[in-house]
């Protein structure tokens, strides 16, 4: 079974790199896991499905990754959740206080990782995020912005066999 970072990457099935990948097949299988938890999990808190789609393609746009912006934008048509969509296209901003703050440090995590500080923190607590959805805004950064750098690697690796 192919995975979706190794479809987002090009790689080709029965290629030196497709058979290197399936050697570690436990951590694609872990990744698609990932994958499913922060973006569409049972219990999304004050991270909407939608809200989590709009930010994860967010990400993806800001890196250059149309593919896997793409991927997301799926996700974010099928919700019922429409209004985020603006948050979707860096830059974007809803209005709504939460989710822009939200979306700034989505930005910020994709952009500037090394720049974001204790008072990063504090501004989402401000506009009203509780920790847990601080957390939950954290894990969604972190593995979307994971799956493009491994997506990237596998292209580089893709272009040098």
């Amino acid at each position: 079974m192919t995975t979706l970072i190794e479809t987002l990457a090009g790689v080709p099935a029965g290629s030196k790199l497709s058979a290197a990948l399936k050697t570690r097949a436990e951590v694609m299988r872990l990744s698609e896991a990932a994958h499913d938890a922060v973006l569409v999990p049972r219990e999304p808190g004050g991270l909407s499905h939608a809200l989590r789609a709009a930010l994860a393609a967010r990400m993806c746009r800001h890196v250059g990754n149309d593919a896997a912006a793409a991927h997301y934008d799926v996700y974010l048509a099928h919700s019922e959740d429409a209004d985020v969509a603006v948050l979707a296209q860096p830059g974007g901003t809803c209005g709504e206080p939460r989710q822009d703050a939200m979306a700034r440090h989505a930005d910020l995590l994709t952009l500037a990782p090394r720049k974001a500080t204790k008072g990063d923190i504090e501004a989402l607590r401000a506009v009203g995020i509780s920790e847990p959805d601080i957390v939950r805004l954290s894990e969604l950064a972190a593995f979307v912005n994971y799956q493009l750098r491994v997506i990237a690697g596998l292209k580089l690796l893709k272009d040098v066999q």
